[in-house]
């Protein structure tokens, strides 16, 4: 009896929290449907690895055209000279908490570039000056239980009036504009379907403005129409395969040209996922 007693009081057994306890996102799901173990390594594992040169120059250009838009949003003056402070301090506050390692002198030249962005978008910008934003890099979850599927959740980067959502990109390459679509197509449709829950309307409809770091940098925007069903089915079935595959812990490598860059790939070469 005294026995009972005592496994009756014991502590129950903590499980590691899984992965489908959390909100799944656009970028989880193509993740995981590009690489399982890169998504293995990344969500699962937690490895940490340090920022690259091109992440931080694209975080930094977002973060000025973040405050771009919000200085719009709040009317207050927005023009190239107004944002740089705030680029800079984001640009030195970055380096503090997620330092990047630059040959000599290379850190000027990365800081001049990704500012150079900013001052191309504000120069060739199709957004009037006086536009007041409908909000400004906003966190959005939709409950999607009642189709059996999780949490989704995404961060808009601006979504201009009437509900025209618009997401900044930043490549070192011009897109080929027939394959945007296809490439950004779980986004943007993962975007639409926020939209339409926060607000209970129907989103106006897409554009994606490409930051383009060529020698002389360039802006490139693709419109794109309203999420059909057909999109939204394929969005639920692509949540659905990444469930089941979670579930089954199916973490096998996609070997191909992307391997070269990834920052995995000693991880992946040792033996993956056990």
């Amino acid at each position: 009896m005294e026995d009972k007693m005592i496994a009756l009081v014991e502590p129950p057994n903590q499980e590691k929290k899984s992965v489908l306890d959390e909100p799944v996102s656009a970028s989880r799901l193509n993740l995981f449907h590009s690489c399982r173990l890169k998504f293995f390594f990344r969500y699962v594992e937690k490895i940490s690895k340090p920022a690259s040169a091109a992440l931080h120059v694209g975080k930094s250009v977002h973060a000025g055209l973040q405050q771009w838009s919000k200085r719009r949003w709040m009317g207050q003056p927005c023009e190239a000279e107004d944002i740089k402070p705030d680029f800079e301090n984001h640009w030195a506050l970055s380096q503090a908490e997620e330092p990047v390692v630059f040959e000599e002198g290379e850190e000027v030249i990365q800081r001049d570039k990704a500012w150079g962005l900013v001052e191309m978008y504000l120069r060739e910008t199709p957004v009037p000056p006086d536009e007041k934003p409908e909000a400004v890099e906003v966190g959005v979850e939709a409950d999607l239980s009642k189709h059996g599927l999780p949490i989704l959740r995404g961060f808009i980067d601006l979504i201009r009036p009437g509900g025209l959502i618009v997401d900044f990109k930043t490549t070192a390459q011009t897109p080929n504009e027939e394959q945007v679509l296809h490439k950004n197509e779980t986004q943007l449709t993962a975007y639409g379907l926020l939209y339409r829950e926060a607000t209970g309307s129907k989103e106006k409809g897409f554009e994606l403005h490409h930051l383009i770091k060529t020698k002389a940098p360039k802006l490139l925007i693709t419109r794109h129409k309203p999420v059909t069903q057909k999109q939204e089915t394929k969005l639920f079935r692509a949540i659905e395969s990444f469930m089941d595959g979670v579930e089954r812990e199916d973490f096998v490598p996609s070997p191909g040209l992307q391997c070269a860059a990834c920052e995995f790939f000693s991880e992946c070469r040792e033996g993956g996922a056990s």
